[in-house]
């Protein structure tokens, strides 16, 4: 079987890929940039798109059974903004599978995604969502939570902060619930609908099994990594503000805007109707040592490479 999966060098894309590669499939990345060819070898193809360009996509989907659109950005930056890549890039994603004959799609949304929310992020998301369901393919829509796992922004921000000045500030003063989500719990769900041909015309949501507070992962990511780390909560207005900075100077911020209104409202409930998940691909992993140590980076704190003048 062949798949294509746009974002394939990002997080849950390579994931995803190296689920299938294991299982002698085939894929084709696209990514902004194809020079990132770690996977290069029998069974990958690498193809440069931000997502614009329906011919190239057409041509990149040819002879593929399914698609995977794991595309997706978390805060705005030159011409990167949600609407060219949630919707534009998904508008254009889903002809493109059309013309290339291919019948199934899966999309990579988020758990709170909904419309005339205020958050151009969460409104992006679904109008992703919107397209897929109208498309008349055979779509999987998976609504995830806060994913994490080697490679993610998580664990790699939480680990490279807690290095550079351990502290750590809630989002508000009353803080509210998450269920971190292993990526290898994430991966089997999106093999059950492109692999598998399950899930057919749903939307699923998909969170962690285990419920606690950020303060409380912070704690174990901490202890893990044998930091001390100091916690303390802080208005919405400074989060928003230390947000903007960060996506002015870095690279990867530290937090985006988009983050901050999340972490405000949970990651425990879809903010809509959804199909409920099989049994059998319930998450099952909880966020102990074991699976924080397996996604950790690199130690060491943030530096000069980090920054967006330094690029």
């Amino acid at each position: 079987m062949k798949t294509a999966i746009t974002g394939g060098t990002g997080f849950v894309g390579s994931h995803f890929a190296d689920s299938v590669l294991a299982e002698g499939h085939e894929v084709v990345l696209l990514s902004r940039s194809a020079n990132r060819q770690d996977k290069a070898g029998k069974g990958v193809t690498y193809i440069s798109s931000d997502l614009s360009d329906i011919d190239v996509l057409t041509s990149a989907f040819a002879g593929c059974e399914a698609v995977a659109h794991c595309a997706g950005i978390n805060r705005e930056i030159g011409s990167q903004t949600f609407q060219r890549i949630h919707i534009d890039g998904t508008r254009n994603v889903v002809e493109a599978t059309k013309r290339a004959g291919v019948r199934r799609i899966a999309l990579m949304s988020f758990l709170r995604a909904r419309p005339n929310c205020g958050s151009p992020y969460h409104e992006s998301k679904w109008a992703a969502e919107e397209i897929v369901r109208n498309s008349g393919l055979d779509y999987t829509i998976v609504k995830a939570g806060m994913v994490y796992g080697r490679g993610d922004h998580m664990l790699d921000h939480l680990s490279h902060a807690f290095y550079t000045l351990p502290i750590l500030a809630t989002v508000g003063f009353r803080q509210k619930a998450i269920r971190p989500l292993a990526v290898d719990d994430l991966t089997p769900v999106l093999h059950a609908a492109l692999v598998n041909g399950r899930l057919a015309r749903q939307t699923i949501a998909i969170t962690g099994a285990e419920e606690l507070y950020l303060s409380d992962a912070a704690r174990r990511v901490a202890q893990v990594l044998g930091r001390r780390v100091w916690i303390f909560p802080a208005p919405l207005w400074f989060h928003y503000a230390l947000a903007a900075v960060c996506e002015l100077t870095m690279k990867v911020p530290l937090v985006a805007r988009a983050q901050v209104r999340i972490l405000s409202e949970g990651v425990v409930e879809p903010a809509t109707e959804c199909d409920p998940l099989p049994s059998d691909l319930l998450p099952v992993r909880r966020f102990t040592p074991e699976q924080i140590r397996g996604g950790l980076p690199e130690p060491g704190p943030f530096g000069l490479h980090d920054l967006r003048c330094c690029a």
